[in-house]
């Protein structure tokens, strides 16, 4: 596990879990991939420690495998700053078993939310009564019968009383903050809760962490723009240099060849006898 607030973070809205996961990948892409699927939120997702925790490939190897998730949009690295005052940054990798797009990636890093297609809206009537804010500003009358709104009343506010919403406003704090303190008599319901809506309007919540998201291979800060795949323009046009050979090099096993022919060819006879059986 990494350190407590780093590691690995699991993307939102994934599809469950199949024996179809990563099938589209390389064997050793999909090996990877599903050992860091299975992996918990905040274990340790840095080269040196997937190398170490699994027999088959190496730093080199796992290097190499990350950024070709990377490119196929499984995984991106995330640097985030959890603390305004003091600049705390921590280090995530965001992994996602299902692939995502650079544009999906883009918008999940700059908001923190994912972003699933949008359903056809529904009937305005609907679409209204669906809504915190028109319930809240329904909900007014049985605070205070004083500030009973009806339907046409709560529609023409309801783009005002959203914004509150949108400030991290709760329906007990947004009803408690324009049902409170009211005069004897109120005789303009819906022009009273206007004036309320805009004078009694919270503040925009201050903004407690930035994201910045890295390239896959050489942890560089960078603009989503700037990334494809999760790879810098850098990485993306330096090749991946192949793998170090496990055996000897071509060249080696020529010359060691040629000089058990020329032993062959023209040692002792008695030599070749005697060495036979043993080898």
């Amino acid at each position: 596990m990494a350190a407590p607030g780093y590691g690995k973070r699991s993307a939102p809205e994934q599809l469950p879990r199949s024996a179809a996961d990563f099938s589209g990948l390389p064997t050793r892409e999909a090996y990877l991939a599903t050992l860091i699927d299975r992996l918990p939120d905040g274990a340790a997702m840095d080269v040196k420690t997937l190398a170490a925790h699994q027999p088959l490939f190496g730093q080199m190897a796992v290097r190499t495998a990350l950024n070709k998730l990377s490119a196929a949009g499984h995984l991106r690295r995330v640097r985030e700053r959890i603390d305004s005052t003091d600049c705390r940054w921590v280090f995530r990798t965001y992994f996602s078993r299902t692939p995502r797009s650079d544009a999906w990636w883009a918008r999940f890093i700059a908001t923190g939310e994912a972003s699933t297609p949008e359903a056809p809206d529904p009937p305005e009537e609907r679409r209204s009564a669906q809504t915190p804010a028109y319930a809240a500003l329904a909900g007014l009358g049985l605070a205070d019968p004083r500030l009973t709104l009806s339907a046409a009343d709560c529609s023409a506010l309801e783009p005002l009383a959203a914004a509150w919403f949108a400030r991290g406003a709760t329906p007990a704090l947004f009803t408690a903050a324009l049902a409170s303190g009211l005069p004897p008599d109120v005789h303009s319901p819906v022009a009273f809760t206007r004036r309320r809506l805009v004078d009694k309007l919270p503040p925009e919540r201050p903004v407690t962490a930035a994201r910045i998201i890295e390239c896959t291979n050489c942890r560089t800060p960078c603009r989503p723009p700037a990334l494809l795949g999760g790879l810098c323009r850098t990485c993306r046009s330096t090749p991946i240099p192949p793998p170090p050979p496990t055996g000897l090099p071509p060249t080696a096993v020529r010359r060691h060849a040629d000089r058990i022919r020329q032993t062959m060819a023209t040692g002792p006879r008695e030599l070749l006898v005697r060495s036979g059986p043993e080898e």
